[in-house]
């Protein structure tokens, strides 16, 4: 897997974010490559002056040209990647997840640049987003076959930054069953998943923990759940007691959100299930519910994005403010991690001010515990959530 016969030297004074372990290096830190070497090969990473400093995928066309597995001088072979994967999967096995979907490997923070692999019962997902890692993807599959024995793998690599390394979008199933759709279990609910069609790898695991939340926070009330996929929110509020709303525009995510209202002995018939662009839903509501819940897609798929989304978010969210009861809650999301804590609150403030409504922070959510953040990559914090009171 290793290139040992080529290296990467960094410019004077560049090599401070691998002393600091941070896993990327851009390509405007790199003074130049020392031997022959591929796009996507393993190699060693020095300093002007020759000192090794780390090991990592290398690819000169990407912006980000270094993507780090080792700060030490040690064999990346099989063995090394088993260990890894051994390690992040035998952590979350620890933890007592109350879910069958759970996230085994969440990339840069488990030291796995470029991977997430997601578990949906007896099917792996997986999502590959560096040219490195999707190298070494037929060992990959062996590993995880020995570890785990699933009964299916499927990929899901489909983000927008695939272009820049290299790649293209593939989704597909690589073992086991051409059409996998299974049935999991998340705090007391059943969910039917679509792994090939589904967004993500099939689900938005990562609200895992909000979902329960929502539930108790709204027994009892009246729930608009917006941006509702297949009605993850909706149905543990209601459950929990809750007359729920959920508006998405993607009809069979409606449908499913159906089959998984009955699923769990619920009848659609007394819930609503609107099918419509949120944004158009919202401005004409009467306010009506207790509680609101934002989720959408991410807006930043770049930073190029960043201005245009931010005024997306301010919009939703003004909206939302002006149509919520007085006393209401409402949950705010945001998955992108160009959009951070700071940034994201500023634009609560401004569609706050809109609004003409007074607004309080109650709760600061994120994401669940098989969704590590390193402390060296805070880039890997994507999921963030306000619960607000809107008086």
């Amino acid at each position: 897997m290793e290139n040992r016969q080529a290296r990467v030297r960094l410019k004077p004074g560049r090599e401070k974010s691998i002393q600091g372990r941070h896993p990327w290096v851009f390509s405007g830190a790199i003074e130049g490559l020392e031997g022959e070497a591929s796009p996507g090969d393993l190699l060693k990473v020095v300093s002007h002056k020759g000192e090794f400093l780390a090991q990592g995928f290398y690819n000169p066309h990407s912006q980000i040209a270094l993507r780090l597995l080792s700060f030490r001088k040690e064999t990346l072979d099989a063995d090394f990647f088993r260990q890894r994967l051994q390690q992040a999967i035998d952590f979350r096995t620890k933890m007592a997840i109350p879910s069958t979907a759970l996230r085994l490997v969440h990339g840069d923070a488990d030291g796995l640049p470029g991977l997430v692999l997601d578990a949906y019962g007896p099917y792996l997902v997986l999502q590959i987003s560096s040219l490195g890692m999707n190298r070494i993807k037929p060992q990959l599959l062996e590993i995880l076959q020995e570890l785990l024995s699933p009964e299916g793998i499927i990929e899901r690599s489909e983000s927008a930054g695939l272009k820049e390394e290299g790649l293209e979008s593939n989704k597909a199933v690589l073992r086991g069953p051409a059409e996998p759709r299974t049935l999991i279990e998340e705090n007391g609910a059943k969910f039917a998943i679509d792994l090939l069609g589904g967004q993500k790898t099939g689900f938005f695991i990562d609200q895992r923990d909000n979902r329960q939340a929502v539930a108790k926070w709204t027994a009892g009330k009246r729930l608009l759940n917006c941006f509702s996929y297949t009605g993850g929110f909706s149905v543990l509020a209601a459950l929990a007691g809750a007359q729920t709303t959920s508006v998405e525009i993607s009809e069979p995510a409606q449908a499913l959100a159906r089959e998984n209202f009955k699923l769990n002995g619920l009848d659609p018939e007394q819930h609503q299930f609107i099918t419509a662009n949120v944004f158009d839903y919202l401005r004409q509501l009467e306010p009506s519910y207790e509680m609101i819940v934002l989720d959408p897609p991410a807006f930043v798929k770049n930073k190029n994005h960043l201005k245009q989304a931010c005024r997306a978010y301010q919009d939703i969210n003004r909206i939302a403010m002006r149509q919520s009861l007085p006393d209401g809650l409402l949950l705010t999301c945001s998955c992108s991690h160009y959009l951070d804590w700071e940034l994201f609150q500023k634009i609560l403030f401004s569609a706050a001010t809109e609004s003409g409504r007074q607004v309080q922070i109650l709760q600061r959510l994120g994401q669940p515990l098989d969704h590590p953040v390193s402390l060296f990559h805070p880039e890997g914090e994507y999921l963030k959530a306000f619960l607000l009171r809107v008086i």
